[in-house]
């Protein structure tokens, strides 16, 4: 499969770049704003396009062309106000499912957060951070896309173990970002995620024995 990566600059974004080139089963091409962050990701072993998620859903489907799959690990980060929050995480997000669907590309991952489907988990001091999460997911679950939705829990830049819990109503917990990666790699042929939301926390069992229990 052609994947690309938006979001490809992040934490998460640059595991992903590096472990799907290196299983050497997919060609991965990374989506970044900025022409400077190209070298980092190309030595990585990604193919580079320019695409920003505040432009037009015409100018993100060209960003798409010869795509066959879209993963969205993109975010405004820590440091930006609930205008970018709303901008990035949610009208970016939405606009990247109509760029996808003007592309006839059905395979869709979207990294979200643990309990954006339930507003009663929602920090008062992130709220916005949660609504943009939520809403975007509902849209994505109101697509005709072939949507996987992953909700992490509290991101850690440790090594990531390898060992994973999924499912639809874990207790919090928190996640390497590199095993947020192997899931996002293994989700985009594992049928087990085909239009699944599912949690993720650090386990007991292996990626792929977790996700063929979905």
């Amino acid at each position: 499969m052609n994947v690309l990566v938006i979001g490809a600059n992040g934490q998460i974004g640059k595991h992903l770049v590096e472990q799907l080139a290196q299983e050497d089963k997919h060609q991965v091409t990374a989506m970044i704003r900025k022409p400077e962050q190209a070298d980092a990701l190309k030595k990585l072993g990604a193919q580079v396009v320019i695409g920003d998620l505040e432009g037009t859903v015409d100018e993100l489907a060209e960003a798409m062309k010869d795509q066959n799959a879209i993963v969205f690990t993109a975010g405004s980060g820590g440091s930006t106000g609930p205008d970018k929050t709303l901008l990035i995480d949610l009208d970016g997000a939405v606009k990247t499912m109509e760029a996808a669907a003007k592309q006839n590309i059905s395979r869709y991952i979207l990294v979200s957060a643990y309990g954006a489907d339930q507003r009663s988990k929602w920090p008062e001091e992130i709220k916005p951070y949660y609504v943009a999460k939520h809403f975007a997911d509902r849209a994505l679950f109101a697509s005709d896309l072939n949507y996987t939705i992953i909700r992490p829990g509290g991101l850690k830049n440790e090594p990531g173990t390898g060992k994973v819990a999924v499912g639809t109503d874990l207790k919090p917990g928190s996640i390497a970002r590199e095993d947020v990666a192997r899931v996002i790699a293994a989700s985009l042929q594992e049928e087990k995620t085909y239009r699944m939301a599912f949690d993720l926390i650090a386990g007991d069992h292996a990626v792929s024995d977790a996700l063929g229990k979905l």
